[in-house]
């Protein structure tokens, strides 16, 4: 008989088994110490695909760019005027084009639009560009020296800095671009989608199972000709009936409780991309705050974050169009807040003090 000694037991080594989960260090596309920098967005089709294809994400980021833009820009007579001309592509409004123009640097980090001038340095167009087309290019001063036009059967066609209105997202250090929306949430959409998939494949199977024939037989000719059968029978709805003992059916199933819920993680998952997209969900109509203090919270910030992207676009097409704008916010509860804040305030004062009427009432 085998002796069996504990002593003898070992240990495993798990150092290198599991991962501890990090992320990558970056560094600035700054610009380099001689020469110049030529920088061509490079991720746009990808992230324009995820745009198109992706409700949520296409549903956050024009939500963002209807609220930026609000109720249109309020400015001088004259400066309507001259925007009132501009119709980007023959249909556009100054009001459509500045909307495109978030949308884009949205998607992509960066947005374009050639400023045309009359021969008076008038402002008489904006046409929106495709931000894959364009080159930037800097001096080694770090400073845009011009851009240029690369693709789309056009020839390199040159601009000065001041021919291109450029806007960019959330710009980093000396970075020369912008900052796209979509790898930050890149992750969360897979996840969400492919949860979503394999969930579908769960509830296709629970209608249409899979099933395993256990056929009496070892000819290939006969088994291929009853395969065509069977499958012509279930794809159509119909019954199958086949000589007792040469076919042993059994479905291929899963019980009910062996596998988890998906739902609760779709919804984390749901929750956790509109937190990166900086869009609450009351936003888009969809708003599971618990009470409506927290709905009013929730809404405020984001009313800051909108605000903070106006005061960027309004201060941009002061410095780049010489034109003076104020985007419109479409609803604000900043003052509902202070109201209600100075009502629990009146409300506390005139109420008496507990501690000090049990004193006295005491003494």
């Amino acid at each position: 008989m085998t002796e069996l000694n504990m002593g003898s037991s070992v240990a495993s080594d798990l150092t290198n088994s599991m991962v501890d989960y990090s992320v990558g260090s970056q560094s600035t596309d700054g610009v380099p110490s001689s020469g110049e920098l030529r920088w061509t967005m490079p991720d746009w089709e990808k992230n324009l695909g995820y745009y198109k294809q992706i409700p949520e994400l296409q549903t956050a980021i024009d939500a963002k760019a209807l609220w930026t833009m609000g109720a249109g820009f309020e400015a001088e007579p004259q400066t309507e005027l001259i925007l009132s001309t501009i119709k980007g592509h023959g249909k556009d409004s100054f009001n459509d084009i500045l909307s495109n123009m978030i949308r884009v640097y949205t998607i992509g980090g960066d947005s374009f639009a050639e400023v045309i001038r009359n021969k008076k340095s008038d402002l008489i167009n904006l046409k929106p560009l495709d931000p894959s087309t364009i080159t930037i290019i800097y001096s080694k001063k770090g400073r845009i020296i011009r851009y240029e036009q690369t693709s789309k059967g056009v020839p390199n066609k040159k601009f000065k800095p001041q021919e291109i209105f450029h806007l960019s997202r959330k710009r980093i250090a000396d970075e020369v671009h912008g900052i796209s929306v979509v790898p930050s949430v890149e992750f969360i959409i897979k996840a969400r989608n492919e949860a979503m998939n394999d969930y579908k494949t769960v509830l296709h199977r629970n209608v249409f199972p899979l099933w395993i024939f256990h056929i009496d037989h070892d000819d290939t000719t006969k088994i291929a000709a009853f395969k065509t059968k069977m499958d012509s029978a279930r794809a159509n709805g119909e019954n199958m009936y086949i000589p007792k003992g040469t076919v042993e059916p059994e479905v291929v199933g899963v019980p009910p409780n062996a596998n988890m819920n998906p739902m609760a993680w779709i919804e984390k998952l749901n929750d956790y991309f509109f937190q990166g997209v900086m869009v609450p969900q009351i936003i888009i109509g969809q708003g599971k705050e618990f009470t409506d203090a927290s709905g009013k919270i929730t809404y405020l910030a984001f009313e800051q974050s909108v605000k903070g992207e106006q005061l960027y676009v309004e201060e941009q097409v002061l410095g780049q169009l010489n034109l003076e704008i104020a985007l419109t916010f479409p609803a604000t509860l900043q003052n509902e807040m202070i109201s209600s804040r100075d009502k629990d305030s009146e409300l506390q004062a005139s109420q008496p003090n507990d501690t000090t009427a049990e004193m006295e009432g005491n003494t």
